[in-house]
């Protein structure tokens, strides 16, 4: 059987019907279920309420500081920039992940039932997926971006051009949701184990993939892929694009030629090693475990 592209094992398929075949079999449930209860904050209910405060203060930190970056990046002209046109998009696209993922945890963390609906889960995961996978490529491009204004400023305005940036924005938000969809359908149409115990906060693949009861060889195999389409490979051209900076910039004899540069990069670097590195610590403790 072919989904997307992708081929499910016949033992897969075998395992699924003579399961299916079996009346009163334990542990396992074909149809949709209701919804899954999350297990993320379950072990400590006496930090609940002070998860709550301080997940609720920083997402109204992260609605406002976003919402401006993105309000003054359009209404002043002289920020019509491509640097600042790819800092909106990162600035729409973090709000945009965190409501999909923070009023679910504060519901949660508010109340005794940690549950999400099984339509709310499916939603969840695809949405974050595609938005985790959008902003892999447009800190990547943000990086080329930055790359094009130190190593080639002469060539800079003609590289740049406001075609390009709509066609490198538009890819990156296409590609990361088309893949987000191939991971969401791969999931949702393996069989569930009946707990519906997800061990997380949130959706997370890595968590719907250990209640799944068949061999999710293959998914594991797409996860990997996945991987190294949108984290690996971005963060590789992403630490080339920062070493030829450095290399540029370490040539400059000028003491204001080096402090533009470092005004052009500005926070880029630490966004990149704080959403890498996570990104990095969960697959490590996912391959841990």
């Amino acid at each position: 059987m072919v989904i997307l592209g992708t081929e499910i094992p016949q033992e897969n398929i075998v395992m699924v019907e003579s399961c299916i075949k079996q009346k009163g079999v334990k542990g396992t449930n074909f149809s949709s279920p209701a919804g899954f209860i999350l297990l993320g904050f379950s072990d400590q209910p006496q930090l609940g309420t002070i998860f709550l405060l301080v997940v609720s203060i920083v997402y109204v930190l992260t609605l406002v500081g976003n919402t401006a970056i993105i309000l003054v990046s359009y209404l002043n002209p002289k920020l019509h920039k491509p640097m600042y046109f790819f800092l909106s998009n990162l600035s729409f696209l973090d709000l945009c992940l965190t409501t999909s993922i923070v009023p679910q945890m504060l519901w949660n963390l508010k109340g005794p039932e940690k549950t999400i609906s099984y339509t709310g889960c499916v939603i969840q995961l695809y949405v974050a997926l595609g938005l985790g996978s959008t902003e892999c490529l447009l800190l990547t491009v943000m990086a080329y971006d930055h790359f094009s204004a130190i190593c080639r400023p002469l060539h800079y305005g003609v590289i740049m051009h406001p075609k390009l940036l709509w066609h490198l924005a538009a890819v990156a938000w296409i590609s990361g949701f088309v893949e987000s969809m191939v991971q969401t359908l791969l999931i949702f149409q393996l069989p569930l184990c009946s707990h519906h115990r997800v061990d997380d906060f949130m959706c997370k693949e890595p968590a719907l993939i250990k209640i799944t009861c068949v061999n999710t060889t293959f998914l594991e195999n797409e996860l990997s892929r996945a991987i190294v389409l949108y984290v690996v490979i971005p963060l590789g051209l992403i630490l080339v694009s920062y070493g030829c900076i450095a290399r540029s910039v370490l040539r400059t004899k000028s003491t204001e030629g080096r402090r533009k540069a470092f005004g052009t990069c500005g926070s880029h670097p630490l966004v990149v090693v704080l959403f890498f590195g996570t990104i990095i610590f969960g697959v490590i403790t996912l391959v841990i475990n």
